[in-house]
């Protein structure tokens, strides 16, 4: 049965939380350990998809832990419904291993598998709330959607890529990214990216003058993008190929990489030869 709102207490700030869940004990474990907290109440509960998308709307939670599989419909497709309704953290909770892919186009904050403990669990919660205050220090305020389809983009400068298929490939190739600030969203087009940048929980995205910063991780970047045409030069560092003007290679076998922007990047020691290789360089004097 869905749970109605509770009143959320006076003081410092508190992050509202929905529960969507068909087991029951999962949902009382969920509950039990974030009663510890005083930074988070939940203000409502779901046992079902059709709950959720009533439940939500009306609660207008912060943070979402939801189950993937559930009777009536995944966790995928209700992301997909609420629209924009959709918290900005949500915490994907599942059994299964197989939808990690699919969290990170959905842009879920964590990933958790049953059966939890509390450490995990509070690690995932830790996260989402590091994720949350960032953008109330910034200022901005993110709406998370669903790829499932991939068609929509997502939150507020945040980033969701934009994915399509060509006939007969077995990966999908990342085409654009959508950012959104505020009620605008600007697409960018993968190939105008100069160079990717980690930031912690985040990736900072180079094009031209402008910097966008973007949830998410370099490796996750790393595989959505095309292996041809972006290379890791640094553990920290993405480059586009076609914007690589100039290399310098030093004597302990790192060096530095100028783009066309004049931009100059490290490229780690361990790297260069894989760096000159995807270069495709033909050395002539």
């Amino acid at each position: 049965m869905a749970r109605g709102v509770t009143p959320v207490t006076e003081g410092s700030r508190v992050f509202r939380a929905v529960i969507v869940d068909d087991e029951p004990a999962a949902r009382d474990a969920v509950r039990t350990f974030l009663a510890d907290l005083d930074t988070v109440e939940v203000v409502g509960e779901a046992s079902n998809a059709r709950e959720a998308l009533s439940v939500i709307p009306e609660c207008a939670p912060d943070l979402l832990f939801l189950d993937v599989q559930m009777p009536d419909q995944d966790g995928f497709s209700l992301l997909q419904a609420l629209g924009p309704d959709v918290p900005r953290g949500v915490v994907l909770v599942t059994a299964h291993d197989e939808y990690a892919q699919r969290a990170f186009e959905v842009h879920a904050v964590d990933y958790v598998l049953k059966p939890f403990g509390r450490p995990r669990f509070m690690a995932a919660v830790e996260r989402a709330l590091l994720r949350l205050e960032g953008e109330d220090a910034l200022g901005i305020r993110e709406t998370l959607q669903s790829l499932v389809q991939s068609v929509r983009v997502e939150g507020s400068e945040s980033a969701t890529l934009l994915k399509a298929r060509g006939p007969g490939d077995g990966q999908a190739a990342s085409t654009r990214i959508g950012v959104r600030i505020g009620s605008k969203t600007t697409l960018v087009d993968v190939a105008d990216l100069d160079w990717l940048e980690a930031d912690r929980d985040f990736v900072k995205l180079h094009v031209g003058s402008r910097v966008h910063l973007v949830a998410g991780r370099m490796r996750d970047f790393e595989s959505m993008l095309d292996g041809g045409r972006f290379h890791r030069i640094h553990r920290s560092v993405i480059v586009n190929l076609a914007r690589v003007k100039e290399l310098d290679r030093e004597r302990d076998g790192g060096g530095l990489v100028v783009l066309s922007s004049g931009v100059q990047l490290r490229v780690a020691r361990g790297r260069w030869d894989d760096f000159e290789r995807a270069l495709g360089l033909d050395f002539r004097g």
